[in-house]
């Protein structure tokens, strides 16, 4: 297990000892849609759900970790754990009750010192997670995969806030630097490729047999279809132009 010295342990149990280890590799943000103090959201996490986070910043900055970040917690959907056995920390924040707050300074600074400290032990790349195993940082709504019931968390202003704020000042303090987007989206063309063409975003169409079942479809799908569809039809026009010919031969 790893401890973040900088935050208050208030450990879940049978959590952190039950569930299974992870190896971090992505850092991700959540609003928990309460104005809560770290110990609150313990309570909450204790007595009233069988979810967790690794960690609970209140609005006042102070910040509690819950259970171990090489133990799996239940805040991201797949990123939780994944069948290599990489995971993601997750970092539930207090916020207004519909979510649409911004951070306090307070909470920057400790969402800050944690990422460094996650980058420092666990060596999580100072960059935004690309796709949804892709090793970095990022906020629950970034991938779909992280958030499948498609809720806004952690809030447009934080999302702006993690950009803007929160991420670069971690690069700042871990390395020296700051950085720029094109620094953090350097990729190479397999990357791209994968980033652009291989993300479940598009609404699949109406028309298809899984609609309700794979409502989200990758744009290669589209594309594939898009083909099948095109060669289907080539085939019955050949088809069609052949008994034309047969039928003039007739006459």
């Amino acid at each position: 297990m790893a401890w973040y010295p900088g935050a208050v342990r208030m450990e879940l149990q049978p959590e952190s000892d039950a569930q299974q280890a992870i190896r971090p590799t992505q850092f991700i943000v959540h609003s928990i849609v309460g104005p809560w103090t770290a110990r609150r959201t313990y309570e909450y996490w204790r007595d009233s759900t069988n979810l967790e986070s690794h960690f609970g910043v209140g609005y006042a900055g102070d910040i509690a970790q819950y259970i171990g970040t090489e133990t799996r917690a239940d805040a991201n959907a797949a990123a939780n754990r994944r069948p290599d056995g990489t995971g993601a920390i997750s970092v539930e924040t207090a916020s207004n009750l519909t979510a649409t707050d911004p951070w306090t300074d307070e909470q920057v600074e400790e969402l800050i010192k944690a990422g460094v400290w996650a980058h420092e032990r666990h060596g999580i790349p100072l960059r935004l997670c690309r796709w949804a195993s892709d090793p970095g940082f990022g906020w629950h709504k970034m991938h779909d995969a992280w958030n499948p019931s498609a809720h806004s968390c952690p809030g447009p202003a934080r999302i702006k806030q993690f950009r803007e704020v929160v991420f670069p000042g971690i690069v700042a303090r871990a390395t020296g630097k700051t950085t720029t987007d094109s620094e953090e989206l350097d990729m190479d063309k397999e990357q791209v490729f994968a980033a652009v063409w291989e993300q479940d975003k598009g609404a699949a169409p109406s028309a298809s047999p899984t609609a309700t079942t794979n409502k989200f479809w990758q744009p290669i799908s589209f594309l594939r279809e898009i083909y099948n569809g095109v060669a289907a039809l080539r085939k019955d026009v050949a088809a069609l132009r052949a008994d034309v010919a047969a039928l003039k031969k007739e006459s």
